[in-house]
C-alpha cells in the first residue's frame, strides 16, 4: 500500500497519481500542501526536508521526494516492460522523453503560462506575455507533435513513462483559456489520454478547481 502526500490539484500530484492509476496501486493520498497547510510540519519535513509535495512511501520502505525519481520507482518496482522498459536502450528512449516533457514543456507552461492564465486575476493578465508564452510552449509542443506522427504514444504504440509526464500538462493546456495553434497529432494524442479512466480521475480536475488550488 502506498501512502501518498499531496494535494489532488498539484500538477506533480496528478502525475503521480496518473502513473498510480494506470498501474492499479492501492494507495491512500492526504490532501497536504497550499490551502491544505501542513508542509511546514515537524512531521512532514522529516519525510521531505524541502517542504515539497508529492510525497510516498510504499509499506516500510523510506519515503521517496521528487516527482521524476518517484515515477521511476513505481515504472521499475510496478510497471511491465511496455510501460518502462528493462533493456537500458529502450529505457533511455524512453526516460529521454520523460525528462524532455518534464524540464521542457512543464517548465514552460506552469509558470510563464498557467499561473499568468488561472493565479492572476484576469483584470492584472498580461496578454502579451501571456501570447509570447504560448508561442514558446507551442514551439517545443511541436516536437512533440512531430514525434506523435509516427507513434501514438511518444514512444511508440504503448503508453510508457514519457506519457505520463507529457501528459498531465497537456490538460491544463487545452482546457485554459488561452488562443492554441493547431498541432493535429498532438491533439489526437491528447483526445486518446482522456478516454483513459485514469486520466479522467486523477488530472481532469475541474477549470475551477484549479482556479482555487
Amino acid at each position: 500500500m502506498l501512502t501518498i502526500w499531496g494535494r489532488r490539484t498539484s500538477s506533480n500530484v496528478q502525475a503521480l497519481m496518473w502513473c498510480v492509476g494506470e498501474l492499479a496501486l492501492g494507495f491512500q493520498r492526504h490532501d497536504v500542501g497550499h490551502r491544505f497547510g501542513g508542509l511546514n510540519t515537524d512531521g512532514f519535513r522529516k519525510l521531505n526536508p524541502n517542504g515539497t509535495i508529492p510525497v510516498i512511501q510504499d509499506g516500510e520502505r523510506p519515503p521517496l521526494w521528487e516527482t521524476g525519481p518517484i515515477l521511476r520507482y513505481l515504472a521499475s518496482a510496478y510497471g511491465e516492460d511496455d510501460f518502462w522498459p528493462r533493456d537500458p536502450t529502450r529505457q533511455a528512449e524512453v526516460d529521454k522523453w520523460a525528462e524532455w516533457a518534464k524540464i521542457n514543456v512543464a517548465m514552460a507552461f506552469t509558470v510563464p503560462v498557467f499561473w499568468r492564465v488561472v493565479r492572476t486575476p484576469e483584470a492584472e493578465h498580461d496578454h502579451h506575455a501571456i501570447e509570447k508564452a504560448v508561442t514558446a510552449l507551442e514551439s517545443t509542443l511541436a516536437i512533440a507533435n512531430a514525434q506523435l506522427s509516427e507513434h501514438t504514444f511518444l514512444c511508440g504504440s504503448c503508453l510508457t513513462l514519457a506519457d505520463i509526464q507529457l501528459g498531465h500538462v497537456l490538460y491544463r493546456y487545452y482546457d485554459i483559456d488561452i488562443s492554441r495553434t493547431s498541432l493535429r497529432n498532438l491533439r489526437r494524442y491528447y483526445d486518446a489520454l482522456t478516454e483513459r479512466p485514469a486520466y479522467q480521475t486523477h488530472v481532469m480536475i475541474s477549470y475551477e478547481e484549479l482556479r482555487r488550488s
